[in-house]
């Protein structure tokens, strides 16, 4: 009997073991997650590194392009400048300081956290550049945001944050931490965690394909009337258009008018727009206008944009999709009666159990 308890015994205390050592993976249908910080005088990176005690999150640390600057020197010279800029032409990029260039792709992550300085009352300007040249990329994403302060109202940081992201959805109030709660952060940080709607799981319908002389690259959409109209027609099959270039874009009809929110806006390379209800144009520089934000294609340098969007030529046709195009090439128009409702992924293999997303049935594109 004494054998048989000490059997048991040791094999509990293995299984207890292993079980601390592992630890517990996000599940596979869950959203990935973002923290994106700008820290002056590391208190921010403080409340960085104590919020990824609590959560699964990739890190982003967005850095000034000029090194050793003292924002604060000559009662706060420099950092008034800069925010005064910014807030005499918002919408202009040179209004921004420098910062280092980002390599980091948001098209990967639904959920983003912010954490940033405040600066007499205002955004750090410095993450206000990071904000101003992401918001394309931001759009439709779930977005929270934690400021950091020594005692001021953190109200005009909100303010800044909503003006830069005008199309994220907020998961909820930010949180503010300031010179008298600091150290107590990780419990601030735990109530607030817990108040926040986190996107669940990656959408399937928030993805276009633009292809362009064979090659293709998807695009990720912001969610307002003209993009959910567009992808309403994109069900019923691909659009092809002919654009023609403008020195800093490809534009030209879309062949159907979409319900249009214009708004006076700087639209970077990448950014996908609606200008005048029925055009599409996709930027290879920026230029500032009013327009309808409808997406921006992933992950290309302004470079490899200019090459995918044939920059400087005419008569570019251009098709989009809900689904990237493949080798198939459909099945049978007549199917048999055996295999006549069938589905298969866009790849070719043949699915018993679809789940939602994008498959070929009957030799067409189906959303289920």
């Amino acid at each position: 009997m004494q054998k048989i308890l000490s059997f048991l015994a040791a094999m509990l205390f293995c299984c207890c073991s292993a079980d601390n050592e592992v630890k517990a993976e996000e599940p596979a249908n869950t959203a990935k997650t973002l923290v994106v910080y700008y820290s002056y005088t590391g208190n921010c990176r403080e409340i960085v590194n104590t919020l990824t005690s609590q959560i699964e999150a990739d890190v982003l640390e967005i850095q000034p392009a000029e090194k050793g600057l003292r924002y604060e020197a000559n009662n706060y010279a420099l950092g008034t400048q800069l925010l005064n800029a910014i807030k005499a032409n918002p919408n202009d990029v040179s209004s921004y300081p420098a910062i280092d260039p980002v390599t980091t792709s948001l098209s990967d992550y639904q959920n983003i956290i912010i954490v940033t300085p405040l600066w007499w009352s205002q955004m750090a300007a410095i993450m206000q550049s990071y904000l101003f040249q992401s918001a394309s990329q931001m759009a439709g994403k779930h977005v929270g945001m934690i400021v950091s302060s020594h005692s001021s109202s953190i109200s005009g940081v909100v303010n800044d944050a909503k003006r830069l992201l005008p199309d994220v959805t907020w998961m909820g109030d930010a949180l503010w931490i300031n010179a008298s709660n600091h150290s107590n952060r990780a419990t601030l940080i735990e109530n607030w965690l817990k108040t926040l709607t986190f996107a669940e799981k990656n959408t399937t319908m928030d993805k276009i394909y633009i292809t362009i002389g064979g090659q293709t690259q998807s695009a990720t959409l912001v969610d307002n009337e003209a993009t959910r109209e567009l992808i309403a027609a994109l069900q019923d099959a691909s659009i092809t258009v002919t654009l023609n270039d403008n020195d800093f874009e490809i534009w030209g009809s879309l062949g159907k008018s979409l319900t249009t929110k214009n708004e006076q806006m700087t639209a970077l390379p990448g950014d996908i727009v609606l200008y005048n209800g029925s055009n599409i144009c996709i930027f290879y520089e920026s230029n500032s206008w009013s327009y309808t934000r409808l997406g921006h294609i992933d992950g290309l340098s302004e470079n490899e944009l200019r090459t995918f969007l044939k920059a400087g030529e005419s008569n570019i046709s251009v098709t989009l999709s809900l689904a990237k195009p493949t080798g198939i090439k459909g099945l049978s128009p007549n199917p048999s009666p055996v295999r006549e409702g069938r589905i298969y992924s866009l790849n070719g293999v043949k699915i018993e159990n679809p789940s939602k997303g994008i498959y070929i049935k009957n030799g067409k594109k189906v959303i289920l």
